[in-house]
């Protein structure tokens, strides 16, 4: 898989990094405040990438110096009447289910401001890095709304419904080290976006077919009992045991080499 890039629309890049595929956030005149035109770029990229099967693993990243992402375009949303929200309600909704949605593993890379929608982006992907500049929140009621791209439901996932209620109730933001101590983001690094990249990098090494299984039963399972979950993880393992990726993995152990996937 060689090095490319492709645009969608005039805010939303893909980039390829062999089997990493970086999907950039580069609308930098509005710190990557989420417009319907961004919204719906960002929906047909999401698109495409499930449907590639070469991508192992998705980052995603911004363009902008001082933020990931700010949430929705309020300068917008002013301008807009009660029939133009609930228009541009579904479009907004696939941006966000588009990342959430995404069949690889996948890695946030927050530098500066990750507000409102641009948090519940990176809570919408497996794991978050970010790096000292982050900040984070969820301050939608604050504005006379609620998180509505995911974040009401994703966020006590990761740090349970007492302390997901007091971050959406006080819409307060949260600094990079206090994130990290709250489980609001997964590790700190230097640098998000090349931190990010290397861990992705070390992900696609693995198993493609593993590793959407694994997602698979990972989402799928959360929730459930353990009796429903394992019988998820079953059907998961089912799905890659008679794979030519379990079959060239096993190969590789026992001849003392580098596993070349065949992705199937």
């Amino acid at each position: 898989m060689s090095e490319s890039e492709q645009r969608f629309g005039e805010f939303v890049v893909v980039r390829r990094h062999e089997y990493v595929a970086e999907l950039v956030l580069d609308r930098p005149e509005a710190m990557n405040a989420v417009s319907t035109e961004m919204a719906r770029s960002l929906g047909a990229a999401c698109a495409a990438l499930g449907a590639d099967r070469d991508v192992r693993v998705t980052v995603l990243t911004s363009s902008h110096e001082r933020a990931f992402c700010v949430g929705a375009d309020l300068k917008e949303r002013n301008s807009f009447s009660d029939a133009d929200l609930v228009r541009q309600r579904p479009t907004a909704r696939a941006a966000y289910i588009g990342v959430l949605e995404l069949p690889m593993p996948t890695v946030a890379a927050v530098h500066g401001f990750a507000l409102g929608g641009g948090f519940e982006l990176a809570l919408a992907c497996d794991l978050i890095v970010a790096d000292e500049t982050a900040v984070v929140g969820l301050p939608e009621v604050s504005v006379g709304v609620i998180p509505g791209g995911g974040g009401t439901q994703l966020l006590p996932r990761r740090v349970g419904a007492a302390r997901a209620a007091e971050l959406v109730f006080t819409a307060r933001r949260v600094e990079a080290a206090e994130a990290r101590e709250l489980g609001l983001v997964d590790q700190l690094a230097d640098d998000a976006r090349t931190d990010a990249l290397a861990l992705a990098a070390r992900i696609a090494a693995n198993s493609p077919v593993g590793l959407r299984a694994a997602k698979r039963a990972l989402r799928l399972g959360h929730g459930l009992d353990l009796r429903a979950g394992l019988e998820v993880e079953d059907a998961a393992w089912r799905s890659v045991a008679f794979s030519g990726d379990r079959a060239e993995g096993v190969a590789a152990f026992n001849e003392k080499r580098k596993p070349q996937w065949p992705g199937e």
